[in-house]
């Protein structure tokens, strides 16, 4: 009988995984770092060395740097993805949903790891960014395409890994910083962390609170004289977040490691209120209660050649929607109605993970891998009013699991080699497997010139809201499957006192069995497969460093993309107009621009991002009513560091919406205009850093 892949991959995983110690613990031929081979050449007596990790042979990948990341307490991961890469964010306003569309995919195609462990939620299938503070974030690495079946699968669109490290500070340390902005906004953050030799802890706080009530002019309402709009508030926007994080690093001995992190997150958000809402006097009130607690624990034994891994993790989420509406005819202290609550709805999320993984280096240029990992949710999803007399709702559990095997191989300093074979399970079910193939060569050793191309096979299972949600859900949707293929130039030129990368792709997508959501005779919305959505585009990006002398220092980083996602299925309906057209809030064109010029401690940070026009009808109606306009986002940043004996000190005066705009992201929905934030940081000099 012929084995069946999930067999020959177990396999695989199984004979790296426990492979004899013994026999790979010898040194690495040269001493050299097996994952970095270095490569040196001579042109014209000129010593030319580069070092390219052979795990991301012929993989498009952007990294966030801690500036970025750090760059205002204030952003969530929602503001720094818009602001640094071809990401569209949509966003409903500060302290509310913001999901991400990576190449034109849903935010159920983007997969997202904290510490190697998922974060997209088994009911909804996305991550909502707005929730994960930059600050609590050191490392963050951005896969496209192909290169996110190296870390899961079902990233039809790509993959984000984030990741917290070691403090690089010996003894106590402590940063704080408090903020002030418009709109009675106020947030707070604190560090404090401790490096010994043996062991690092880190704590880490994160408070804001904002009433959000900006003023806007409503374009959707007209005044008496129906010529002029109206100015109003934005109503049932307040928010507080709360965010604690504990992490602790253990180091055994030279080759083992422990470490462990837990997060504890408290939000407590209103649900704006739309922009066409006629009621003179609204007492709808819609609010969104999430408390969620993420804990990993993992161990890391760093070899020569063999290199081991196990984490083991735990989620705990509580979502509570509150929806209050009026009933009218009943007598209090306020005219003719009150608020009560219709709708109670919550769905409490316990899931356990265990992730194991191996890196074996035969030789320098070679690494074979493999990786287990499984996830094991339990959903409680009940509405408290609405449908308790006909106790419609879901309770149930759902295994998942997927096992990695992969080889990258450089048989040439020029050329590179991957592939990986990812097979992944679902409630008892058997996904197809998933394959990905990835090559680069190097063209130009001199400036670092390399092409790269990748193509891969995916599938995203339905998520468990799309199988059993009541009412609505099927559970005779298919997976969705992906096939992409993708091409890429990169350079780096470097010179004393001057730095410029840049790099270039375009991709081809076609994704089968698109899972979406439509409305039914009966009342409700519920999901099907449709038949195929072809997304095409191209990526370009490029980062600049220039010392300019005494004291003088330029850095620019900017990124373009367009993107076309066009739906190609079959016609619903003799009437149906959405064939050919692209989906529902994709943009088109989408750009970003950072530049900071800084000299002895201050700074000053010009931040742009753009995205063209989007439509909210999937007939792309081009009528004002169902039509978004691009945009242009500007944020300007004064910053002036000062260092004294005792304590290292920042103050930043930041304008948001630099240049007034008007915009929506999400039709009806309006964002704020101009405004500004205030903040001060203090970093006691407790030790000397390393």
């Amino acid at each position: 009988m012929k084995p069946r892949p999930i067999s020959l991959l177990w396999s695989c995983a199984a004979a790296i995984l426990f492979s004899s110690f013994d026999a790979v613990q010898a040194q690495t031929p040269g001493g050299t770092d097996p994952d970095k081979p270095v490569r040196t050449i001579d042109i014209e007596e000129i010593s030319v060395s580069t070092r390219r990790k052979l795990s991301e042979i012929g993989v498009t990948k952007t990294v966030l740097d801690t500036v970025a990341l750090q760059q205002n307490i204030v952003h969530s991961l929602a503001e720094v993805l818009a602001q640094n890469t071809p990401i569209f964010i949509k966003s409903y306003g500060r302290g509310a949903v913001a999901t991400a569309s990576f190449r034109g995919t849903s935010p159920s195609h983007t997969q997202v790891l904290w510490n190697g462990m998922k974060l997209n939620s088994p009911m909804l299938g996305m991550v909502d960014f707005s929730l994960i503070p930059s600050f609590f974030i050191d490392d963050a690495n951005i896969l496209h395409g192909a290169g996110s079946v190296d870390v899961a699968g079902g990233g039809l669109g790509g993959a984000i890994t984030l990741g917290t490290h070691p403090t690089d500070k010996e003894g106590f340390d402590l940063t704080f910083v408090q903020g002030i902005s418009s709109f009675d906004t106020y947030d707070d953050y604190l560090r404090l962390t401790y490096g010994g030799r043996k062991v690092q802890l880190s704590t880490r706080f994160s408070y804001g609170k904002s009433d959000n009530d900006f003023k806007y002019t409503n374009y959707n309402k007209f005044n008496d004289d129906m010529k002029t709009h109206p100015v109003e508030r934005n109503k049932n926007c307040s928010f507080r977040d709360l965010h604690v994080m504990q992490e602790a690093y253990w180091t055994l001995d030279d080759r083992n490691k422990l470490n462990a992190a837990v997060w504890y997150m408290d939000s407590n958000r209103g649900i704006p209120s739309l922009n066409v809402n006629y009621q003179e006097d609204d007492r709808s009130n819609n609010r969104q209660d999430e408390s969620t607690l993420r804990a990993v624990a993992g161990w890391d034994r760093l070899g020569d050649r063999l290199q081991l891994g196990a984490r083991a993790g735990y989620t705990y989420s509580n979502l509570v929607y509150h929806s209050q509406g009026t009933v009218n005819g009943v007598e209090d202290d306020r005219p003719g109605a009150i608020a009560v609550e219709q709708v109670h709805s919550q769905s409490i999320v316990h899931t356990g993970f265990l992730n194991l993984s191996a890196r074996y280096f035969p030789h320098k240029k070679l690494v074979l891998s493999a990786s287990f990992s499984t996830n094991l949710h339990a959903v409680d999803s009940r509405d408290k009013y609405i449908y308790a007399l006909e106790k419609k709702n879901y309770d149930t559990m759902r295994l998942e699991t997927s096992v990695l095997v992969s080889a990258k191989y450089r048989p040439h300093p020029r050329i590179g080699l991957g592939v990986d074979l990812r097979e992944e399970s679902y409630g008892g079910t058997m996904a197809p497997l998933i394959p990905a193939g990835f090559v680069d060569v190097v063209l130009w050793p001199r400036y670092d010139v390399v092409l790269k191309g990748s193509v891969a096979r995916n599938y995203r299972h339905p998520t468990m809201n799309d199988l059993y949600f009541q009412p609505g859900g099927n559970d005779t949707l298919r997976p969705e499957k992906g096939y992409t293929y993708e091409g890429g130039l990169e350079f780096a030129l470097r010179r004393k006192g001057f730095s410029f990368e840049g790099e270039g792709a375009v991709y081809n997508s076609r994704i089968h069995d698109w899972i979406l959501w439509l409305p039914t005779f009966k009342g409700y919305w519920s999901p099907i497969n449709v038949r195929k959505v072809h997304s095409y585009g191209a990526e370009l990006k490029g980062k600049m460093d220039i010392a300019l002398g005494r004291g003088w220092a330029l850095f620019f980083d900017a990124s373009w993309a367009c993107t076309r996602s066009i739906n190609q299925g079959d016609p619903m309906s003799e009437n149906d107009q959405a064939i050919g057209k692209q989906l529902v809030y994709v943009p088109e064109y989408s750009s970003t621009i950072t530049g900071r010029l800084s000299w002895r401690g201050y700074s000053l940070t010009y931040k742009y991002n753009h995205y063209s026009e989007r439509y909210t009808t999937s007939s792309n109606d081009p009528s004002t009513l169902y039509h978004l306009g691009a945009y242009y986002m500007s944020d300007l940043y004064l910053e002036k560091s000062l260092r004294t004996k005792l304590a290292d000190l920042s103050l930043k005066f930041c304008i948001y919406n630099l240049f007034d705009e008007e915009y929506e992201s999400v039709l009806a929905r309006p964002m704020p205009q101009q405004n500004y934030g205030f903040f001060i940081g203090i970093r006691p000099n407790f030790g000397k850093r390393k």
